[in-house]
């Protein structure tokens, strides 16, 4: 019985900002000390929308550098590419025949994703939760680390495991797992609008703090954050209707470790102006040093790609076990 092995990952897109450390690599290095952890760089799920195939090589490795320089250790994770493991394909095409197509036309986040246009979205934008499903089932992880954005397709994992369960009458075989929620850096929003996630396809730079921002970078970018003219409240509930106070607060708040109750208290009945520069000083102290390590790291790709293909390897290993046994429940094995 495998227990306390978690599986998550980071789209290689380029332009890692700090939504995506916030959100989820800062909690990855923290994750590290107490589970098993398979993190993987997905770029199967990152082609469900065209990527410039030179431009994705080149994401691959920063993404990779991204997670050495905020702390991940490859001596204690497995540390991969999705698409360097034939497990995650095979094991998708199968959950493709366990799914129903009702379950994936309640996925929220395609609508989102495809808009107006999901006529013309691809096949994969549309059927990529069962991708994502057989990534957590392959390895039987126990915990997923996601975002509340991420919590229906988690939901999907489990009732796909559930019924390929009772299907085959394999009672247990697929682990049903559960996800780890940190509320606080759940949503890291647009520093241009409130109510949207900051996020890498903005087409405004100034609408977030990549990870690689100089200091000028970062103060120009908090200096013109969009607030509003009101003084920072005493309680959370005042902030309901302030989606851009509230996500600056937000930041602030998850830096110094601190509840938006304390950093409300502690702030009361000032300006935001003042808030700003606060939050400069904090996020330049957190994110300039990674900012130099990606750098670092970079200088030496071989050494990215022998960590890579050395995680490879070890998930290669492991999803084996799973597609062999998958083979024989299924009926696709002869021996």
């Amino acid at each position: 019985m495998i227990k306390n092995r978690i599986l998550s990952g980071v789209q290689p897109t380029g332009n890692l900002h700090l939504g995506n450390y916030l959100g989820a690599i800062k909690n990855f290095v923290k994750l590290q000390k107490d589970y098993e952890c398979y993190f993987m760089l997905a770029d199967l799920h990152s082609i469900t929308v065209f990527q410039d195939p030179k431009q994705l090589r080149e994401n691959i490795i920063e993404t990779a550098a991204v997670f050495l320089a905020c702390g991940l250790d490859p001596k204690k994770n497995v540390i991969f590419c999705q698409s360097s493991v034939g497990g995650h394909s095979e094991l998708a095409w199968i959950f493709n025949c366990v799914a129903r197509i009702g379950w994936l036309n309640r996925m929220t986040q395609f609508k989102e994703k495809a808009g107006s246009n999901k006529e013309k979205a691809s096949v994969g934008l549309y059927s990529y939760p069962t991708l994502m499903a057989a990534d957590i089932l392959l390895y039987k992880a126990t915990h997923v680390p996601v975002g509340e954005d991420q919590k229906q397709h988690l939901e999907l994992c489990r009732d796909i495991a559930v019924k390929f369960n009772n299907d085959f009458n394999c009672k247990d075989f697929f682990t049903l797992p559960e996800p780890i929620i940190t509320k606080e850096v759940a949503r890291i929003m647009s520093l241009k609008d409130g109510t949207k996630k900051m996020s890498k396809s903005d087409e405004s730079e100034a609408s977030r703090i990549n990870l690689t921002d100089t200091e000028e970078d970062i103060v120009q970018k908090i200096k013109k954050a969009k607030t509003d003219n009101d003084l920072i409240p005493d309680t959370e509930s005042k902030l309901a209707d302030r989606p851009e106070a509230r996500n600056l607060i937000n930041i602030f708040s998850i830096l110094n470790n601190n509840t938006i109750e304390k950093t409300l208290k502690e702030l009361n009945g000032k300006n935001f102006s003042e808030l700003k520069n606060k939050l400069s000083e904090a996020l330049i102290k957190e994110i300039i040093p990674i900012g130099k390590k990606i750098k670092e790291f970079k200088k030496d790709t071989d050494a990215i790609k022998k960590i890579l293909k050395s995680g490879s390897e070890k998930a290669n290993i492991e999803s084996q076990k799973t597609i062999k046994e998958v083979h024989k429940i299924v009926g696709l094995s002869l021996s």
